[in-house]
């Protein structure tokens, strides 16, 4: 028997719109992205439109337990990614610890690349190598970045700025540390710069433009 979440991606993913139109959000975070994650994700509604993809930086191991965690509380789906995974609306994918994740865009669907090349910037997952495989999508991509130490994520999202896509920064008065945001704002890429709380909301607003 299918769940009620699963019959409402179903439902969105047969209707006439080529995929590969749909937006797209794509989330990185770091030190204290488990919570802040938790916080953005049980934040969407059930017939969120688009699909999530989530790089936290993790070990391996850690991250099948933290989609398990987040999918029985939200009303969204939550798991962890797996290579060649379709990307669904109503789905969030997040990256499995020591891989890095690059979406792919092939016969009208995009789906997940899963690798083990060598770190970026010391980080595998890295959020530049999720960023720079949509960044050529332009207006369809609303990037998001939370709390973590650091700038992965800033390169990537220059990119995607560069393309005409939408950026979300967490504010230093919510971060656990404020790396990677900073980085991002200091950098003038951020569209929108939130309080943790407000996230989920902007996300929601930015992809129903």
């Amino acid at each position: 028997m299918m769940t009620d979440r699963e019959k409402n991606a179903a439902s969105y993913a047969g209707r006439g719109a080529p995929r590969t139109r749909m937006r797209l959000v794509v989330i990185g975070s770091s030190t204290g992205g488990p919570q802040a994650l938790q916080t953005v994700i049980t934040g969407l509604p059930e017939n969120f439109p688009c699909p999530v993809v989530v790089v936290q930086h993790m070990p391996a191991g850690f991250t099948n337990a933290l989609a398990g965690r987040l999918h029985g509380v939200s009303r969204v789906q939550v798991r962890e990614a797996r290579d060649g995974d379709l990307l669904e609306p109503g789905c969030v994918y997040i990256a499995p610890g020591s891989h890095h994740l690059r979406i792919l865009h092939e016969a009208g669907a995009r789906r997940i690349a899963l690798s083990d090349e060598p770190p970026v910037g010391n980080h595998r997952p890295a959020v530049n190598v999720m960023y720079d495989s949509v960044a050529h999508l332009g207006k369809d991509v609303v990037a998001v970045i939370l709390t973590g130490m650091g700038s992965d994520g800033r390169e990537g999202m220059r990119k995607i700025k560069e393309n005409g896509g939408y950026c979300i920064a967490q504010d230093e008065a919510t971060c656990v540390v404020y790396g990677m945001p900073k980085s991002v704002i200091d950098a003038g890429l951020a569209d929108e710069i939130c309080p943790l709380p407000q996230i989920a909301q902007a996300i929601e607003a930015a992809v129903r433009r």
